[in-house]
């Protein structure tokens, strides 16, 4: 079992940054891949971001491709979404999760582990 509490969201004007992090315990976090999905109001919750259990491999979504950035530090069992260019779109809750496995993947149901959330607003 993973628990996993995320913090850094808040309140930023579009065009803005953010950085959120993920604090891991539990399993050993080398041994899992990480990912960030986050949820609109009124929307499903949709894949924005994973890393594979080294940092060595990371996928985007097109809609955030070239403005978030997911990193890990396995020293510190922590896994973070650099989130610069912020569009109003962007708000929603954002989940990091852990994966069953090392690989990253886009898909949520290999993921089997699920922080709280943290909320994001982006105002224009």
């Amino acid at each position: 079992q993973v628990q996993l509490v995320e913090s850094g969201g808040g309140l930023v004007q579009a065009g803005g940054s953010l950085r959120l992090s993920c604090a891991a315990s539990g399993r050993t976090f080398s041994s899992y891949a990480m990912g960030w999905f986050r949820q609109a109001p009124g929307k499903e919750r949709e894949f924005a971001a994973a890393i594979n259990w080294s940092g060595s491999i990371t996928y985007a979504a097109d809609s955030v491709k070239g403005r978030f950035t997911i990193s890990r530090d396995n020293a510190k069992n922590t896994v973070y979404l650099q989130m610069n260019s912020l569009k109003p779109e962007d708000t929603g809750v954002y989940y990091c999760a852990a994966a069953g496995d090392i690989i990253a993947t886009m898909f949520a149901s290999e993921y089997n582990n699920w922080g709280q959330g943290t909320q994001v607003t982006v105002s224009s």
